[in-house]
């Protein structure tokens, strides 16, 4: 989800929920304690040289029970963001906090944000040797047919 996506569904809500990928929503009484833009530069296995940019808002539990980040908050968060660090319409990642800091990406069901599960991947498997996979098929999804007709010389 993009930055001008999420501002959108926001207009649209009285409260905010975020639901972890097992469906646990992270507890109401939550802070975004940051929104910034995080620059990421590297060079992949096969050489080529990589920049990727994300807007990150990081969740915290707090034991302040008797407050809730209401969606117009939000909105005044992200729109000073935008302003100071001068942040462009970019992909939304989550920083939780898990069994370690976890990242996830944004999704959107119509009621809660949903944090959707990361996983890394290789970015240059035409250049590093890794074979592809080979289509796995089930002996019984075969046609049992004869491939080559008796009259057909194929054989």
């Amino acid at each position: 989800m993009k930055l001008s996506e999420i501002k959108n569904h926001l207009t649209k809500l009285d409260t905010i929920a975020f639901e972890l990928p097992n469906g646990e929503l992270v507890p109401n009484h939550f802070h975004v304690t940051e929104v910034g833009k995080i620059t990421k530069n590297f060079i992949d296995c096969g050489g080529t040289v990589r920049n990727e940019e994300v807007v990150n808002f990081q969740l915290w539990n707090a034991n302040d029970y008797d407050h809730r980040l209401h969606p117009e908050k939000l909105i005044n968060i992200i729109e000073l963001s935008e302003k100071v660090l001068k942040i462009e319409d970019l992909e939304i990642e989550v920083e939780y906090q898990g069994q370690t800091i976890e990242k996830f990406g944004l999704d959107f069901d119509g009621t809660n944000f949903r944090l959707t599960s990361k996983k890394t991947d290789c970015l240059a498997k035409d250049n590093c040797g890794i074979p592809e996979e080979k289509q796995k098929v089930k002996l019984s999804d075969i046609n049992n047919e004869p491939c080559c007709a008796p009259d057909g010389n194929c054989c």
